[in-house]
């Protein structure tokens, strides 16, 4: 395709991401949620290409937690659904595909991570983990609240 100003051969695609401050800003409050609730957690945010962008762990969280956190966040910004979510989703479909996503390598299926949409695009995804799964998911929904966002 070429560029209709400067005439140039384009081959890519703007892609919408969560600034810094945004993530930054999204992991303290959920932090501070934990910190309320009188849970240890990990929260971690990603940008819509699944990197990671902004990562606190809380003294004292579980350290299996790092990950699963991240996974969350991959998992929830990867296909922009709830990871909470998954188990009724996957009821929809064949077993092979129920047997088989579970597999897949940084693929949660449970409780904890959110999607990030603004204006309609998937800007990344926030996942938490050390607490219940109603508690993790509460501190993501903390985190999308302080920057103004919804699930």
């Amino acid at each position: 395709m070429t560029h209709p100003e400067a005439g140039l051969a384009t081959h890519s695609v703007a892609q919408r991401v969560i600034d810094a401050t945004a993530a930054s800003d999204a992991v303290r409050a959920a932090v501070a949620h934990a910190a309320a609730l009188g849970i240890r957690i990990n929260v971690a945010v990603v940008d819509s290409g699944g990197n990671l962008a902004a990562f606190l762990r809380m003294p004292g969280a579980f350290l299996h937690s790092i990950d699963i956190a991240i996974d969350k966040a991959f998992t929830a910004a990867s296909f922009g659904l709830p990871t909470s979510q998954w188990h009724a989703a996957l009821q929809q479909h064949s077993e092979a595909v129920r047997e088989g996503i579970v597999r897949r390598p940084r693929f949660v299926g449970f409780g904890g991570g959110l999607p990030l949409n603004e204006a309609g695009q998937r800007i990344g995804g926030i996942g938490v983990s050390g607490g219940s799964e109603a508690q993790d998911e509460a501190c993501a929904q903390a985190g999308l609240a302080v920057i103004g966002l919804s699930s």
